[in-house]
């Protein structure tokens, strides 16, 4: 082959080489096109948290979500079942229990419980609530108690998924995100989304619950801890002043932004942002924690310096009555400051024993602080514009749990098919009781309301379309309500 020969062929070979090359990367930007990853076809702003408007006017500008991990037990705290003592100890028959799937209990020899709870009408509504929780009946009026959700999850993780990520998947953004992604941040010294958890034997799906998924990581929820530092490595290091920080901060933003404009990468968006709310958050932070300036009538309605009544099991949450009551307390606070989602997390309602002192020892936690909450965002004029959500992932069964090994029946076991919860402010109309269980609260006998009516109606409260607020992942544009159908629960809005 003559030089002549050789330089057209390797020529060709390297155009083909090089063309092919090109080829590849024209695919894939189409690709990283098509998922909005390159700058120029970004949809997440330089700021990804900057304000956004909604798609139609909203009635809730915040939201206070109240999880209680491991399933309250709906017959003995909102959905009274006169027949359970009438019927206790004798088996149910196979057309109510039907083919459910149980965490625990032995299907074939199961009987009901009975309740030793005493239900009262209350407020002008009427609305029937357990005597364990004196202090949210006196709230019935401004309450829409939903007795008929129901999920498709039996177990404590997928079901914490499910009710606060929309789907039984570990990876998918929360409730929270979607709002805050939706939204922006109304703050320009606090985070969003903020979480705070209060332990009894732990959360099951832990972070996950509050996560943003695929969603950049701005629009996750941010966890204050208790104490006086409620965010880690908030505080600057011995030695490093306001100064010398900004200095590295403008550094690293500057090195940040040169780099998201070559990649586009909606994380160094969010990294930019978590690196200046963070400084801001230096002094907001402390002080939102702080309750000093409180007076002593608020920090007692809360019961902030509550002692505490003794109880053997850790099931019942030991030790956490006056975190719980900081917790909700900090919520209003932090509501009042712009926060639009705040995440109030209690584990420890899994009650497959000792249901009557453990359920006794939770709600006496729980019941003086919430209710605390409703009033004082009510009397500050508040609660209009903030929607409190009492909710858990789904409810527990009119079968004693008889599990293997157990000496004595004296719990339920988890129930998804029938479960309570409310939602009050915000928009709700309160007041009023939306759905119907049958006899044993075993199925939902009208209205029924599923996970995503669920979804759909919080979003539709901020203003937001369930429908339209989607965001493209790996190809496809993902909803918080998912692909199955879903709906408004137009009965509850105001």
């Amino acid at each position: 082959m003559s030089p002549y020969e050789q330089y057209i062929t390797q020529t060709r070979r390297d155009f083909l080489a090089t063309s092919s090359c090109g080829l590849g990367t024209l695919a894939l930007a189409s690709l990283l096109k098509q998922d909005g990853l390159l700058a120029e076809e970004a949809s997440i702003p330089a700021n990804p948290l900057a304000t956004r408007v909604s798609h139609f006017a909203p009635k809730a500008e915040r939201c206070i979500f109240i999880f209680l991990e491991g399933g309250p037990s709906q017959m003995d705290l909102f959905d009274p079942k006169p027949l359970l003592n009438k019927y206790d100890g004798q088996p149910l028959p196979d057309s109510i229990v039907g083919d459910a799937k149980f965490a625990f209990l032995q299907k074939e020899s199961a009987t009901v419980m009975g309740t030793s709870r005493v239900f009262k009408k209350h407020g002008q509504c009427g609305m029937d609530i357990s005597d364990l929780l004196p202090h949210i009946a006196t709230c019935a009026d401004d309450i829409a108690l939903i007795r008929s959700m129901h999920t498709n999850q039996f177990n404590h993780l997928p079901g914490q998924l499910m009710l606060n990520c929309g789907a039984a998947l570990l990876g998918r953004p929360s409730v929270g995100s979607w709002v805050t992604y939706g939204l922006g941040n109304a703050s320009q010294e606090l985070p969003s989304y903020v979480v705070m958890v209060s332990k009894g034997r732990g959360l099951p799906g832990g972070s996950s619950t509050w996560s943003s998924g695929f969603l950049p990581s701005s629009y996750a929820g941010v966890m204050f801890r208790n104490g006086a530092a409620p965010v880690l490595n908030l505080n600057n290091p011995d030695g490093i002043t306001p100064e010398m920080q900004s200095a590295s901060i403008r550094a690293l933003n500057d090195l940040n932004k040169l780099q998201h404009k070559h990649i586009g990468d909606p994380e160094i968006a969010a990294r930019i942002n978590s690196y200046e709310l963070a400084f801001r958050m230096q002094s907001a932070a402390p002080e939102l924690v702080d309750l000093a300036g409180e007076s002593q009538s608020t920090l007692d309605a809360y019961g902030v310096n509550r002692i505490e009544p003794p109880i053997k099991s850790n099931l019942g949450g030991i030790g956490n009555f006056q975190t719980f009551s900081r917790h909700c307390l900090q919520a209003r606070r932090m509501v009042e400051r712009g926060v639009r989602f705040v995440n109030i997390i209690h584990a420890s309602w899994d009650h497959h024993s000792a249901l009557d002192p453990q359920l006794a020892h939770n709600c006496q936690m729980v019941d003086q602080p919430i209710a605390a909450l409703l009033k004082d965002l009510k009397q500050r004029g508040l609660l209009d514009t903030t929607l409190v959500v009492w909710g858990s992932e789904f409810g527990r069964t009119a079968l004693g749990e008889n599990r293997k090994g157990f000496k004595k029946v004296t719990g339920r076991d988890h129930h998804p098919y029938a479960f309570s919860l409310w939602m009050a402010g915000g928009g709700i109309k309160g007041g009023q009781v939306h759905g119907e269980t049958d006899d044993f609260a075993w199925h939902v006998a009208r209205d029924p309301v599923s996970i995503h009516d669920f979804h759909a109606t919080i979003l539709h409260l901020f203003g937001l379309d369930h429908n339209k607020l989607s965001y493209r992942f790996q190809g496809l544009d993902f909803r918080l309500t998912g692909v199955n159908p879903a709906k408004v629960v137009k009965g509850l809005v105001g």
